[in-house]
Parts: structure tokens; C-alpha cells; sequence
């Protein structure tokens, strides 16, 4: 066994029905822990269904959860619990992104990023502390990991409400960190700051950025992102599930309150 291990581990996953969600619960099986993937879409069912088991008896589950409702938080953690016996790892990953020029956004688009990434974080937190801390319906501890952007750390232009709520989503990690350690919670929790992966939601970006005239093309907007990485590319779906593994993991055991860039050094 090494410090990067999950067996025995229980995890739930938010927004785990694609992109980076699905790799992050599939990282984090392929790690030995028990997933739980949370999703409004249901293919979350197939994502859970395919992820790698052993013989050990363990399983997996999906939940659907619409991470802007309390009461759709409160089913999903019991529900976890239920499905595979407790909880030690929550992953924050829900989150949209609307591209717009700050001269024309609209206060709808505004409420929805407000609502998905920061509400839904912030219920996330609520309910995963709950259940984790002495006495909760887990009660072990556990690693709690939010996934905030690059964009949380850089001025790109076209993301201007999404690069707030994600800085908000930084905030609420440090702030929470502090008050798990102070209340003897035993919980860590830390956030990722992804760079630009080439998952549905980053290829909807670069192709928005190209309508709204910041770019001559999707391809131009793609370039001007790996022009600002020094590794020189964009990232992948892995890059980001193997740093949550570690977030989630013993090697990061004295570790809470940080934010991980993993961005190939866009955000530096």
C-alpha cells in the first residue's frame, strides 16, 4: 500500500456524469475507493456502472443531484452513505461556465454561475462537513477537494463572472479549512485550479470566444492559451484527477486550506 491508496475509502464525485468529473471518479477508483457519482444527468448511471472494481466487494453507486437544492444535498450524502457505507472523500467539481463580454452579460447568466459554483459549492461544503465531523452520519474525518479554475488566478478576458465565482470557491475553501481545523472536525479541504483541458465544456469555451469576437476562431483561442502556458500545452482530464487523488490521499495529509494550480503554469 501507498500513500496514494484509497482502499477503503468512500468518495463522492458532484458533476461526475462527464468531463473532468468522470476522470476524477474514475482516478479516484482506479485508487481503490468506493465512488458515489452525483449528477442532474443521468448518464452518471452508465459512469458509475463502468467504473473498475476488484474482488474485494466493492462498489459503486450514482445519485442525482442538482447541487443548488438543499434538499437534493441532504438525499445524496444519505444516500452515499448508504450505497457504500460512509464518506470520506468529497469532490466539489459541479460547476458551468457562461462566456460573455461584462458590456453585454446578462443577470440570468450572472444568477446561474452564482447559484451552480458558489451556492453549490458552498451546500457541498454544509453537507459534506456535516456528515464527515465527529458525530455526523460518517462521523471518520475525511478530504473534501473543490475545484475552482485557473481563471480563479488570471485575467482572461470573456470570463469575467466565471473567474469571480471561482475565486469565490477559493475563499470558501480557506475559510472552511480553518473552521474544520478549529472545531476538530478532522476534515482537509483543499482546492484545484485546472488549467484549459479539452473536455466539452473547454471546447464550448474556445468556440464562445471565437462568437463573441475576442478570437478569429476557436483554433486562435485555443493558441492563445497554450501561448500563456510555459509547458506548452493544454491539460488533460488525467493531470487533474491524479492531483485530486493526492488532495484526497494520505500524502497529503498535512495539507488543508492550499490551492493546487494545475495549469502548466498559466496562472503563475
Amino acid at each position: 500500500m501507498t500513500v496514494f491508496d484509497l482502499t477503503g475509502r468512500r468518495a463522492l464525485v458532484t458533476g461526475g456524469a462527464q468531463g473532468l468529473g468522470e476522470g476524477m471518479a474514475r482516478a479516484l477508483a482506479s485508487a481503490g475507493a468506493s465512488v458515489v457519482v452525483a449528477d442532474i444527468q443521468d448518464s452518471g448511471e452508465r459512469v458509475a456502472a463502468d467504473l473498475p472494481t476488484d474482488d474485494g466487494g466493492r462498489k459503486h453507486a450514482f445519485t442525482r443531484l442538482d447541487v443548488t437544492s438543499e434538499a437534493d444535498w441532504e438525499r445524496a450524502v444519505t444516500e452515499t452513505i448508504a450505497a457504500v457505507g460512509g464518506l470520506d472523500i468529497l469532490v466539489n467539481n459541479a460547476g458551468i461556465e457562461i462566456t460573455g463580454l461584462i458590456t453585454e452579460v446578462s443577470p440570468d447568466d450572472i444568477r446561474r454561475m452564482l447559484e451552480v459554483n458558489v451556492l453549490g459549492t458552498t451546500l457541498g461544503l454544509k453537507h459534506g462537513l456535516r456528515a464527515m465531523r465527529p458525530g455526523g452520519a460518517a462521523g471518520d474525518g475525511g478530504s473534501i477537494v473543490n475545484v475552482a479554475s485557473v481563471a480563479a488566478t488570471i485575467a482572461f478576458p470573456g470570463i469575467s463572472v466565471y473567474s469571480a465565482t471561482k475565486s469565490a470557491v477559493d475563499r470558501l475553501t480557506r475559510v472552511a479549512a480553518m473552521e474544520s481545523g478549529k472545531l476538530g472536525y478532522g476534515v482537509r479541504i483543499n482546492c484545484v485550479y485546472p488549467g484549459l483541458v479539452p473536455t466539452a465544456m473547454g471546447a464550448g469555451l474556445a468556440n464562445d470566444m471565437a462568437t463573441i469576437g475576442l478570437f478569429g476562431s476557436p483554433d486562435e483561442a485555443v493558441a492563445a492559451v497554450v501561448d500563456q502556458t510555459p509547458s506548452g500545452r493544454l491539460g488533460t482530464v488525467e493531470d487533474i484527477a491524479d492531483a485530486v487523488v493526492f488532495l484526497a490521499s494520505d500524502a497529503a495529509r498535512f495539507v488543508t486550506g492550499a490551492g493546487l494550480p494545475v495549469d502548466g503554469g498559466m496562472g503563475m
